[in-house]
């Protein structure tokens, strides 16, 4: 690991993190678009909408505190196929490859997982996300139906097939 994330530790959603991952993504939502009806079902029910249904959230603590958080959120069973969801880093821990770390653990328990694939939404204005997707092996999608209205950009990241 590089020498300035030796401070920065990945771990599993608990529930005392809850607080963190709706405060996390609420600022960052707020900083660039809107809140909308499906990030408000998702951020104040993760344990419901996202745990209990077979999906995963990671926080990225740094000196304990949680400064990033990412979600798998499952899609389909047969065969398994995941949302990448809700990846926020606090502005005061940007430029420590947090947003990388967190995405990678995701991709990591997906292919751990034998899923499929991996979707994710985003909008263009966010060059740095996209490019972070990129370096993940997110390839571009033709843009089809979202349910948020700040998506313009979808991707794709085929594992395990």
């Amino acid at each position: 690991m590089d020498e300035s994330n030796n401070e920065v530790k990945i771990v599993d959603y608990e529930p005392q993190y809850k607080q963190a991952f709706k405060a996390l993504n609420e600022e960052w939502i707020r900083t660039f678009f809107t809140m909308e009806a499906s990030d408000y079902k998702l951020l104040d029910n993760p344990e419901e909408e996202i745990i209990n249904k077979g999906g995963h959230i990671v926080f990225a603590l740094l000196n304990n505190e949680p400064v990033g958080t990412c979600a798998l959120v499952k899609m389909k069973d047969e065969p398994l196929a995941f949302e990448l969801s809700k990846m926020a880093v606090s502005p005061k821990a940007q430029g420590k490859k947090i947003g990388y770390l967190v995405g990678q653990a995701l991709v990591d328990k997906a292919r751990e997982l034998k899923a499929e694939s991996i979707f994710l939404e985003t909008n263009s204005v966010l060059v740095p996300a996209i490019k972070l997707y990129e370096k993940l092996g997110f390839e571009h999608l033709p843009l089809s139906g979202s349910a948020y209205e700040r998506c313009d950009t979808q991707m794709l990241l085929k594992i395990n097939v």
